[in-house]
C-alpha cells in the first residue's frame, strides 16, 4: 500500500490526515494550540507551539495507522495563509511570535501608504488591497519593532515566510527555503502577473529581498524530511483556501467554493486571465501547475466559525458548536435580530479594519435562540455580499452551484439558511476535508499515484444539495436589514 500524508496547519489547530492510494482517509490526528492576544486587535501564535503540534500529529497518525515512512509516497502541506514568521537563518528560531492573519496592528501603516497614494499600484501588481490582513506590512512591523531586526535582515541573517515556508524549513532541517505561488500571492510582496517577487513593493515596505523564499508550483519538489523515521519527500503545497478550491475540483472558470472555518473564504475560478475587481474583492492565484497560473477572485470574511466559538466560549449559550443550529431553529420567527460579527474588523467587500461587532433589533423577548440564529444568519449574509460582488466582477450571473466545505458546512440548518439567503443551490460534498484532500492530491499527483485534474474531478461526490425554500420577498427584506446593520456598525 502507498499513502500520502497531508499536513493541515490551521489557525487554531494542526491536523495530519493519511490518505491511501484511492484518496480515502485512513487516519487523522488533531492538536489544538494556544492563541495569544497581547493587545486589542493583536493576534499571535508561538511558532514552537505550531511546530510541536505538527510533529505530534504526524507522528500520531503514522503510529496509530501502523503505516511505515517507506509506505508514504509524499507529504502535502496546506496552511493558514498570511500569518507571518521571521526567523534566524542560523538557528531556525523565530525572532518574535508569529503575527496571525487576523491581526490588525498594522492598520495605521496601511492607512499611511493609502494616504500617500500607493494602493492602486500595489493592487495592480499583487491583486490585493493595503490591509493589515496581508503579510507585507506585518514583516515591516517586525523589522521596525524588534530590536536589531532590520540590521540583521539587511545582513542576510533573517528569513521571512508564511507558515508553509517555516514548516518546510524546519522539516528539511534548513535545507529548503521555499513557498508555493498561492502563499506567495497572499504576502502583498508578489507580482501575480509576472510570477515573481516585486522589487518595487519590497522597496516600498522596506523588506529585503534576501529574506524571501523561492517560489514554486503547488505540485513540486520542496525537499524531504527524515523526522518521522524515514525519508519522505514534500511534494505539494497550497494555502488553505486554494487547497480547498483544488479539493473541491473547481478547475473550470466560473466554479466557486466557499469554506466555512474560523473565517469564510469564497473563491471563483477565473481561468488563465486575472480579473481586476471593481467591488473590492481580491485577485489572486488559485493554483499554479506546470508553470501555468490559474487565477481566482476571492472574498474574505474574517469571522464565520469564530462567531459560533464566541457563542460557546464568551457568551456560553451553547456547549458545543453543533448545538448552534438546533438552538437557532427555536428562535421566534417574528423577531429580527441582526448580528454584525466585526470582532476583528470587516473584510470584503467593506475592508473596515477598525469596525467592531454590533447587534441590532433586540427586544425584551430576545434570548439565546435569537442570538444563535442571528449568528448563523450573519455568515449567510456575508456570503451574499461576496456573491453579489463576484457576479459584478465576473460580468455574468454565477450560475454554477456553490460548493461548500469547512466545519460549519456540517450544519444542515446553516447550509439551508445559506441557500435561502443566496437564492441559489448549495452543494456539500461527501468528502468535507477538502483542504487536506487538495494538499494530498497535489502531492499524490506529483508522486504519480493520483490522477490528473480531469480524473480527480470525476471523483467528486455530492453528499447533499440545499435548495432555497424562502420566498424572495422575505429573503430580500432580511438582506436589507443586514445592509442597514452593517452601515450602522461602520458608522459607530
Amino acid at each position: 500500500m502507498t499513502y500520502i500524508l497531508a499536513i493541515d496547519q490551521g489557525t487554531t489547530s494542526s491536523r495530519a490526515i493519511l490518505f491511501d492510494a484511492q484518496m480515502q482517509r485512513v487516519g487523522t490526528a488533531q492538536h489544538e494550540f494556544p492563541q495569544h492576544f497581547p493587545q486589542e486587535g493583536w493576534v499571535e501564535h508561538d511558532v514552537e507551539d505550531i511546530w510541536d503540534s505538527v510533529l505530534a500529529v504526524c507522528r500520531e497518525v503514522i503510529k496509530t495507522t501502523g503505516v511505515t515512512p517507506a509506505q508514504i509516497a509524499g507529504i502535502g502541506i496546506t496552511n493558514q495563509r498570511e500569518t507571518t514568521v521571521v526567523w534566524d537563518r542560523a538557528t531556525g528560531k523565530a525572532i518574535h511570535n508569529a503575527i496571525v492573519w487576523q491581526d490588525r496592528r498594522t492598520a495605521e501603516i496601511c492607512a499611511r501608504y493609502r494616504q500617500a497614494g500607493c494602493e492602486d499600484d500595489v493592487t495592480a501588481q499583487t491583486g490585493l488591497l493595503l490591509d493589515p490582513y496581508f503579510s507585507g506590512t506585518k514583516v515591516k512591523w517586525l523589522l521596525d519593532t524588534v530590536p536589531g531586526a532590520r540590521d540583521r535582515a539587511e545582513a542576510g541573517e533573517l528569513m521571512f515566510g508564511t507558515i508553509d515556508s517555516f514548516l518546510i524549513w524546519r522539516l528539511t532541517e534548513g535545507d529548503v527555503h521555499a513557498t508555493d505561488a498561492t502563499n506567495a500571492a497572499r504576502t502583498l510582496l508578489f507580482d501575480i502577473h509576472k510570477g515573481e517577487w516585486s522589487t518595487e513593493i519590497c522597496d516600498l515596505l522596506d523588506v529585503p529581498l534576501g529574506m524571501l523564499s523561492d517560489v514554486r508550483d503547488c505540485a513540486a519538489d520542496f525537499g524531504s524530511t527524515s523526522l518521522f523515521g524515514g525519508n519522505i519527500p514534500i511534494l505539494g503545497v497550497a494555502g488553505d483556501q486554494q487547497a480547498a478550491t483544488i479539493g473541491q475540483a473547481c478547475f473550470q472558470p466560473g466554479m466557486m467554493k466557499s469554506t466555512y472555518g474560523t473565517g469564510c473564504f469564497a473563491l471563483l475560478n477565473t481561468g488563465a486571465q486575472p480579473v481586476a475587481s471593481k467591488n473590492r474583492l481580491l485577485t489572486t492565484i488559485g493554483y499554479q501547475l506546470d508553470g501555468q497560473r490559474t487565477y481566482a477572485l476571492e472574498g474574505s470574511i474574517f469571522i464565520a466559525g469564530a462567531a459560533v466559538q464566541w457563542l460557546r466560549d464568551a457568551l456560553q449559550i451553547i456547549e458545543s458548536a453543533p448545538q448552534s443550529g438546533d438552538l437557532a431553529a427555536q428562535a421566534d420567527p417574528n423577531q429580527h435580530v441582526v448580528l454584525v460579527p466585526a470582532f476583528t474588523g470587516l473584510g470584503a467587500p467593506y475592508w473596515k479594519p477598525d469596525c467592531r461587532g454590533a447587534m441590532f433589533g433586540l427586544t425584551r423577548n430576545s434570548g439565546r435562540a435569537e442570538i444563535a440564529r442571528a449568528t448563523l444568519e450573519s455568515i449567510a449574509f456575508q456570503t451574499r455580499d461576496l456573491w453579489h460582488a463576484m457576479q459584478g466582477d465576473w460580468g455574468a450571473e454565477a450560475d454554477v452551484i456553490l460548493r461548500v466545505d469547512g466545519g460549519m458546512s456540517a450544519s444542515d440548518w446553516a447550509m439551508q439558511g445559506l441557500a435561502n439567503y443566496l437564492g441559489a443551490p448549495v452543494d456539500r460534498p461527501v468528502m468535507q476535508e477538502t483542504t487536506a484532500l487538495g494538499a494530498a492530491w497535489l502531492a499524490g499527483m506529483r508522486a504519480g499515484i493520483y490522477p490528473d485534474q480531469d480524473g480527480f474531478a470525476e471523483t467528486w461526490r455530492l453528499d447533499q444539495r440545499f435548495d432555497p425554500d424562502l420566498p424572495e420577498a422575505e429573503r430580500d427584506a432580511a438582506y436589507a436589514r443586514w445592509q442597514r446593520a452593517v452601515q450602522a456598525a461602520m458608522a459607530f
